[in-house]
Order: structure tokens, then C-alpha cells, then sequence
């Protein structure tokens, strides 16, 4: 069961498609996390949220409802942009007919003031003068953003993204003016009429998903966002080309060559494809080696499928047994296990000489862009393998496997510098200082004092000193 990814399904997957009845979607997976939280906070209504036609998803919306901090910049964003838009008829009807701030629902909806109230923010303290309501609204929008920022992940650069809810000069008379003039001129630009700080463009819906959103974000200051797969998964296509090879299986195992793959990138493919259709995958077996990402031991703490841990020890430094340890195993499955479809996950091309001795197996291969070879390629699409990119697969929600691997090697590779034993220390201390302590009283000198004086600096350029500092 082979299939051709880049010039179209052949006859048989359009067959297998029919029959399992698998959506096929454009040439990508959108994602719309980041433009839902944003379409939240900057106010935009929930009928757009309930709207299933509209990016913004109504899952974010409840989800952020119950975030205090969210709710706050969400009600404040949105009596903002209902200012800067009847700002007029705030003042005329203020001026002519007596009314207060507070008395205008129609203009400032009084549910958005009670809401700030209830979460104990009073911004309307002049009822009768519209600029220094907006001079507040602009102060607490811009003092409070930054409780924000752990509602997006860590990779967006939080200085581009908090900057579109900050009015330039917000808090004087010639700031808001400014910002009012350019909001009435190019109001139908505006994502959703809401307003926020940009260039306002012509851009069409800059809040469409998150790619367009992101990338536009980055242009705006002046910079580009290259890494895509955080703001968008492979295409639907190519996800029911996957879960159509392992319906059509008897028993599927992935062979993964972890130092020729990305542990990140597997990780952040394995939790974007459906769990009901990988519940067929018998198992994961990872070959590691000594020069990969120590993130492999981590993964199956991320994933709900099986792992097979393999670590390959080598002879020499510079020679890898991986390429005949995955030949050996994965003939081993097909032959005493009944394993008859396998998923490679590697870019090594070696691996073409096995799947050529095993005709009858059943292949899919796992690549990346940068490491797949041309030759690869073409030699998987003249033979109708199936192969996808790994790192096309959305990985925008992978900051907590990243952040687990890093903290799991800055403990091994401080408790390898940090090569300290209190118990040799004082015993090498006694013996210098010519100074009997029984045992006992080594523990409480340990216990009392070494343990209450050892203190970790650390400077600006990174530089980490142990210090035991005296008490004078």
C-alpha cells in the first residue's frame, strides 16, 4: 500500500479515501489559537465567537471568560473602541442634554462597566467629560497587558504582540486625537471595527488565522517570521493520507531513528493527528544514540502510544550502528511479530536498501525539509511511497516538552559541574585545619552552617559562583 504525496492519489488512495469516508481539507491545516485569544481581548463580540463561519473559536472565548486578567483587557479593549467610535455623540449628548457617562448604554454599554466593577477596576470617576475616561481606559490598558502575556505562548515576541493594545500617547489630548483621525479614516480596515494599534492596511481580515495574523505582526515591526509550522499544521490531505495507511494495516509500528529525527517535531505531529485513529499504532520504537536530542527519553510523557526504548551504544565515536540496529528490528517485527505496515521516521536514505528487501511491507516515511536529500525523494515518489514533512506539522503548542527538556539537562549538566560532596568537603577542610569533629558533630556543622551560608550568584553575563559567605 503505497501512495505518490506530491503529483496527486493514485487510483488506490482515492479508493481507500472513499471508503473510510476521510475529509479532504485545502493545502493547509489553519490554526486559529492565537487569533481567538486576540479577537478576545481586544473586545471583538461573541456572536463572532458563536459564528461557526467566523475564524474566531467560541472553545477560546469560554476558556478565557474564567481568566480575570483576560476579562479585565477584554471589557476595557472593547469600552475603548465604543469611545473612539460615538466619541462625538458622547460629548454632544454630555453637552446638550445633561446626560453622564453612565447613562448612555446605548454609546458605553453599562454591562461593560458592571463587569469591570465586579473584577474591582473603577475607571469612570468623571462622569461628564469623555477624554479623561479615555485617558484611563488607555492607562489601564497599558499598566495591565503584561498579565497577559502567559496567555500566549513563549516562542511570539510578547514586545510586537502587547504593542497593538497600547494607544501611542493614549493619556494625552494630542495622542488620543491622533489615534481617533486614522481609527475614523480606515475603520473598515480594523479587525472586526475593534480598535487596536497598526498600520491599518488593507489587508482583508488580518485575524483570518493565525499565519497571516503572525506574520503580519512580525512585518509591521519591520522584522519576519519564518517558522511557520507554529502558526500552521500540514493539510488535511496529508492527514488522511496518514490515517488512511494505518486504518488499512494489520499491525503498524513507527521505527524512528532519533538521530536523524527531531523529537520536538514527532512530538508536536503524533498530538496534531487524531487519537481514535493512532489508537491502531501497536507501538514506537525509538533507536536513540548518544549524539541525538536527549529529549527522546521525555516523549513518552507527551504521547499516549507505546514506546519501545532502544538506546544504541557505539564501538567507535564516529560510526553509528543505527542504520543495521533499524534494519535488524524492523525485519524482526515483519518477520516473528506480523507487523506488516511501518512508519520510518528519519531522513537517512540507507534506509532505502531495507525497504527494498521487504516488498510486501507496507511504508511510510516521516522526513524533514532540511534533511531529506533530493535523491530521497524522487526515489519515494518513482516507487509511490507515501512520505510527509514532520516539521510542516503544527508545533505551536510544544513550549511544554521544550521547556521539560531543557530543565531536565540543566540539572544534569549542573549536577556534572557542580561535582561536590559536603561530607569530603569538611573531612578535606579538618585535615587542613588540623581540627578533630566526631561524625555527629560534622553532620550538625553541615546541617548549621555550611548549608544556612552557601549561596548561587549569578551575573549579567551568565558567570554561576558557589559563594560561602561568612556571618560577621
Amino acid at each position: 500500500m503505497v501512495f505518490d504525496s506530491n503529483s496527486g492519489l493514485n487510483t488506490r488512495m482515492s479508493e481507500l479515501l472513499s471508503e473510510i469516508d476521510i475529509p479532504v481539507e485545502g493545502t493547509h491545516g489553519e490554526q486559529y489559537e492565537i487569533i481567538s485569544r486576540v479577537a478576545y481581548l481586544i473586545g471583538v463580540p461573541k456572536r463572532i465567537f458563536d459564528n461557526e463561519h467566523e475564524p474566531p473559536k467560541i472553545e477560546i472565548y469560554q476558556k478565557l471568560e474564567r481568566e480575570k486578567k483576560a476579562r479585565i483587557i477584554r471589557n476595557l479593549c472593547a469600552l475603548r473602541t465604543r469611545l473612539e467610535r460615538y466619541f462625538l455623540k458622547v460629548c454632544l449628548a454630555i453637552q446638550r442634554e445633561g446626560r453622564s457617562i453612565m447613562g448612555m448604554p446605548e454609546y458605553i454599554p453599562t454591562e461593560l462597566l458592571q463587569a469591570l466593577n465586579d473584577d474591582g477596576i473603577d475607571i469612570y470617576k468623571n462622569l461628564k467629560d469623555p477624554s479623561p475616561f479615555l485617558y484611563s481606559l488607555n492607562q489601564n490598558i497599558s499598566n495591565r497587558i503584561n498579565n497577559c502575556k502567559d496567555l500566549f505562548p513563549e516562542w511570539i515576541n510578547w514586545e510586537y504582540l502587547s504593542g497593538i493594545f497600547i494607544m501611542p500617547e493614549g493619556t494625552t489630548d494630542e495622542g488620543t486625537k491622533s489615534a481617533a483621525n486614522f481609527y475614523y479614516e480606515n475603520m473598515q480596515y480594523y479587525p472586526y471595527q475593534q480598535y487596536i494599534n497598526w498600520p491599518a492596511e488593507d489587508e482583508g481580515n488580518i485575524l483570518l488565522n493565525d499565519k497571516k495574523f503572525v506574520t503580519l505582526l512580525y512585518s509591521w515591526n519591520e522584522d519576519e517570521f519564518r517558522d511557520l509550522s507554529l502558526v500552521s499544521d500540514v493539510s488535511g490531505r496529508t492527514k488522511a493520507n496518514i490515517y488512511t495507511f494505518i486504518e488499512k494495516s494489520s499491525k503498524c509500528v513507527f521505527i524512528v531513528d532519533c538521530e536523524n529525527s527531531d523529537p520536538y517535531n514527532l512530538c508536536a505531529a503524533i498530538r496534531n493527528l487524531d487519537s481514535e485513529r493512532l489508537s491502531k499504532i501497536d507501538k514506537i520504537i525509538l533507536f536513540d544514540d548518544v549524539h541525538a536530542a536527549s529529549a527522546w527519553e521525555l516523549l513518552e510523557s507527551y504521547i499516549d502510544i507505546p514506546i519501545q526504548y532502544i538506546m544504541i551504544k557505539r564501538l567507535k565515536d564516529n560510526k553509528s550502528l543505527a542504520d543495521i540496529k533499524v534494519a535488524v528490528k524492523t525485519c524482526q517485527e515483519y518477520f516473528t511479530n506480523e507487523v506488516d505496515s511501518f512508519v520510518i521516521v528519519s531522513s537517512d536514505s540507507d534506509y532505502w536498501g531495507m525497504i527494498e528487501e521487504l516488498p510486501d511491507a507496507n511504508f511510510l516515511l516521516m522526513i524533514e525539509h532540511e534533511k531529506s536529500s533530493f535523491a530521497l525523494k524522487k526515489t519515494l515518489m518513482e516507487n509511490n511511497i507515501f512520505y510527509c514533512y514532520i516539521d510542516d506539522f503544527y508545533s505551536g503548542g510544544g513550549d511544554d516538552i521544550k521547556n521539560a527538556a531543557i530543565e531536565k539537562e540543566i540539572a544534569r549538566v549542573v549536577k556534572a559541574s557542580l561535582d561536590l560532596n559536603l561530607n569530603n568537603l569538611m573531612r578535606d577542610v579538618l585535615e587542613r585545619t588540623r581540627i578533630e569533629m566526631t561524625e555527629d558533630e560534622i553532620q550538625k556543622f553541615i546541617s548549621k552552617k555550611i548549608r544556612s551560608h552557601l549561596r548561587v550568584e549569578v551575573s549579567d553575563d551568565g558567570d554561576v559562583e558557589l559563594e560561602y559567605r561568612l556571618k560577621r
